[in-house]
């Protein structure tokens, strides 16, 4: 009879346990950032200044440090983030397979991709540019008729020159702005074209100092947002509210003049939250 009382006030003892066992994960759980504790985030891998990863395996950028920043204000530390890399050609059916929860890697809203995908932001103005050898006799847009003109798979910026501006270009796309840069520089092409923030980034490079230049043209404007699932409201809202204290706290222009300011671009200041410059 004895035995039984104490078999029976053991298992209240350990089923005491198991319950505060139980509360204590959950609580320890609740900080990590949705419950899981990781989050998904696409950028690119090849751009300097925006989106690059680096040799030591870590990742640096405009975007990079956006992103970050907008992780930890929807509850995600550093280590927390796993950086997929996503393609211009691959960004909305990454967002729509649920690759990644959201997309920061020069996403240029565009009402085309507005039917697939939403955006957050903008949260910085770029404009299209060209990317030339130093000593390009090219000045103007239309003097890439007849000329060779490489941008990516999927890029709005080649497509936007070779229909409104040079119809006579030879349009060259290829996988990575880096491929390119290279066709460049090896008389490939005769020049490259898409926001003046990532060629920026490319000329600044050690490899490339002294050999290209930028035309200095606007030939656009690009609003870079942060794309979203279509119809996630919640993680849209939330974005947008980190986007807004980036900018009021200060932590936006540092990172413009960390990523960019190497290089001599002449940013825009921050756009507004929903303003998208035609």
């Amino acid at each position: 009879m004895k035995l039984r009382k104490v078999t029976a006030a053991s298992a209240v003892v350990v089923a005491l346990a198991v319950t505060a066992t139980a509360c204590g994960g959950n609580n320890s759980n609740s900080g990590s950032g949705g419950g899981s504790g990781k989050i998904k985030i696409g950028i690119k891998f090849d751009q300097p200044g925006l989106g690059l990863k680096q040799p030591d395996g870590s990742y640096a950028g405009f975007d990079v440090d956006v992103a970050t920043y907008v992780a930890k204000q929807l509850g995600y530390k550093p280590s927390d983030i796993q950086w997929v890399e996503t393609k211009s050609a691959d960004r909305e059916n990454a967002l729509q397979r649920g690759d990644v929860k959201f997309i920061a890697a020069t996403y240029s809203i565009t009402d085309k991709r507005k039917a697939k995908v939403d955006f957050a932001g903008p949260y910085l103005l770029a404009h299209q540019d060209l990317l030339l050898k130093k000593d390009s006799k090219i000045a103007k847009g239309t003097d890439l008729n007849g000329k060779n003109l490489c941008s990516v798979t999927g890029s709005t910026s080649a497509q936007n020159i070779h229909d409104t501006i040079a119809p006579h270009s030879n349009l060259k796309e290829l996988s990575s702005y880096s491929e390119c840069i290279a066709s460049l520089q090896s008389g490939a092409v005769d020049a490259v074209t898409t926001d003046d923030s990532i060629l920026a980034g490319y000329a600044a490079q050690d490899k490339y100092k002294g050999q290209f230049k930028l035309a200095g043209l606007k030939l656009s404007n690009e609003n870079y947002g942060i794309g979203v699932k279509k119809g996630d409201s919640a993680t849209l809202d939330k974005i947008n509210k980190a986007l807004e204290k980036m900018v009021s706290d200060g932590s936006w222009k540092a990172a413009v003049e960390k990523n960019f300011g190497p290089a001599n671009y002449k940013n825009e200041p921050a756009p507004k939250i929903g303003q998208i410059v035609k």
